[in-house]
């Protein structure tokens, strides 16, 4: 359409110089025709519209001649999307404040989640509001803001690895190494700090259930992922409620009831095999194409954000691509947008090639389950935001400054009697 707009191209010499590009050196003449036909005329669907057909062929170029869209194409310029702030509202009436879209999009109808200080129940998410009635039963998912999801690469996952393994061998060389040697230490005293070949599992009752921290060392974005999957799966094993949150350094399983798995059913769980399937299954993967639909549809064209000054609600433009994501569903499922949309949804927001290759390095790995007297260094994080998705902020803040200080407690009195005990050891 740019091209279109600044002097027309000629089809066979942009097709040349669009394949070589590295990113398109496999286009196909298909793929091509199909993108020549959805600017010409529509595509197979909205070639009855005239505003759809915006490129017109002048002789052996292709432009475009229509003021009207030339402007509408212009003010529209642009592939930066931003995520969108969804309402939440109690069904019964209330509003409880805002969340991102790329959270609450992911969530089934009767799936719970904690907010605002309380445990909530999604019920249905409709033009840009999430609709929610209050749960009695605690525990859910736990909110994740994008601010908050700067990943861990993973080169630095691999290098952080390596750090531990130094410190598991007693090397703690540079100064940030010294000066979390007491924390490892502890780590290594109640637990372990896992070699790269192990992945860590540890275990512990507390009043609000039964908890289990698995640590892959793999960042945020691929434990969002698996974390969500080992869920279901556990829960396929045998039915219960999991609530999940995670870190860059691992992810956190919270069941009331009292369960285990053996060491079989652990690597069950984390089989690459049937991957795509069982993410779709525990997350809700057509809503999430649904939205993802909507920076497509934009950057495509078929939705016109606004003049300046009077732009479109997200709103909106939710439910003008929300219709042509249902017509393309139904009367063109091959659309090419559509398949953009649900491929961008496994490899941007569900890290699916991230995911699998985690998943294989986990199935070359031996599994090493610690039962825990106490909370880990690793492991108070993941426990403190479970306690966070259930209190208020300032009992949360109490708890959490309690329990802190009680562990603290526990290690200094511990590292006084190692040291005693090394002072008396005979010869």
């Amino acid at each position: 359409m740019t091209l279109a707009l600044g002097g027309g191209f000629r089809e066979e010499e942009l097709m040349a110089e669009v394949r070589s590009a590295y990113a398109y050196r496999n286009l196909s003449r298909e793929e091509w025709d199909w993108c020549l036909e959805f600017v010409t005329r529509g595509g197979k669907v909205l070639h009855a519209y005239p505003q759809f057909a915006k490129v017109t062929r002048q002789l052996d170029r292709f432009e475009v001649t229509d003021r009207l869209i030339a402007r509408f194409h212009r003010m529209s310029i642009g592939t930066i999307t931003s995520d969108t702030a969804v309402a939440v509202r109690l069904v019964q009436g209330g509003y409880l404040g805002t969340i991102e879209e790329s959270f609450i999009g992911r969530l089934r109808a009767g799936d719970r989640f904690a907010f605002a200080g309380e445990a909530l129940e999604f019920v249905r998410l409709r033009d840009m509001t999430a609709y929610v009635r209050r749960s009695r039963k605690s525990g859910g998912l736990i909110p994740q803001w994008m601010g908050g999801k700067m990943p861990l690469s993973s080169q630095l996952a691999k290098a952080v690895r390596r750090k531990l393994a130094e410190a598991r061998r007693g090397e703690y060389v540079g100064r940030e190494m010294r000066s979390a040697r007491p924390v490892l230490e502890v780590q290594d005293a109640w637990s372990r700090i896992p070699d790269p070949d192990e992945l860590l599992i540890e275990r512990i009752r507390l009043r609000d259930g039964t908890h289990h921290f698995v640590f892959p060392f793999a960042g945020r974005l691929a434990h969002e992922g698996l974390a969500a999957l080992t869920a279901y799966r556990a829960a396929q094993i045998e039915p219960r409620s999991i609530a999940v949150t995670l870190n860059d350094y691992g992810f956190g399983l919270l069941s009331s009831s009292d369960f285990t798995l053996t060491e079989f059913q652990w690597q069950r769980v984390f089989s690459p095999d049937n991957l795509v399937v069982d993410l779709m299954a525990c997350l809700n993967s057509a809503e999430l194409a649904r939205r993802q639909f909507r920076e497509i549809a934009r950057i495509a064209g078929l939705i016109f954000q606004g003049y300046p000054g009077s732009g479109k609600t997200a709103r909106q433009l939710q439910a003008s691509s929300g219709l042509f994501f249902d017509v393309f569903t139904r009367y063109d499922p091959e659309n090419l947008l559509l398949v953009q949309a649900r491929r961008e949804v496994l490899e941007r927001q569900l890290e699916v090639q991230r995911l699998r290759e985690t998943l294989e390095q986990i199935g070359a790995m031996r599994i090493l389950r610690v039962e825990l007297d106490r909370l880990t260094p690793l492991s108070f994080p993941l426990w403190a935001s479970f306690v966070q998705a259930n209190v208020t902020s300032e009992k949360w803040s109490d708890r959490i400054k309690l329990m802190a200080m009680e562990l603290e407690q526990a290690a200094v009195k511990e590292g006084r009697s190692a040291r005693s005990g090394a002072r008396h050891k005979k010869p």
